[in-house]
């Protein structure tokens, strides 16, 4: 059995307009949320061997932020293709880059992490700034919709509190 988890970047600025979108950096609340949902995944095992990575800053810092979490230690992939990307994308994405790893962390956008916990798991998971959903699957290759994957847990920040 696989384990796919699917993050969602923390919360991102928008103090300064002229900022392009993909530049947009993570604001105090996604600073605190970031390195709390690193802890929680550490807490219950659920390290990955592999992060890919949405090239946008917020993605890459909130990524950042889980790898100050000790115990945190995995390979990073940071991709142009995530990038605001829909579900199709990460399929091919996890695809291309896994082989062998049990578990596997997406770090990317809305909608399409919402459509991809929602397309593998026939369960709609509201994805807000941090959350975080665990995915069981049976293999990596050939992801597609109705892949059969079981949402096993659905973490959000506030939950935390």
């Amino acid at each position: 059995m696989k384990t796919l988890l699917v993050l969602r970047h923390a919360k991102s600025s928008w103090d300064n307009p002229a900022m392009t979108d993909h530049e947009r950096t993570l604001n105090k609340r996604g600073r605190k949320a970031a390195p709390r949902m690193g802890q929680l995944l550490v807490n219950n095992g659920l390290v990955p061997q592999l992060v890919l990575c949405s090239s946008a800053r917020r993605a890459r810092e909130t990524a950042e932020l889980l790898f100050q979490v000790p115990g945190f230690e995995s390979r990073i992939v940071h991709l142009d293709e995530l990038y605001l990307a829909p579900s199709k994308a990460y399929y091919r994405m996890l695809s291309a880059h896994t082989t062998d790893q049990k578990i596997v962390m997406v770090i990317g956008h809305n909608p399409g992490l919402e459509d991809l916990v929602d397309e593998l798991t026939g369960e709609p998971a509201t994805m807000p700034t941090a959350a975080v959903a665990r995915i069981a699957l049976d293999c990596w290759q050939n992801l597609a919709a109705d892949a059969g994957g079981r949402l096993v847990n659905h973490w959000l920040p506030r939950e935390l509190d």
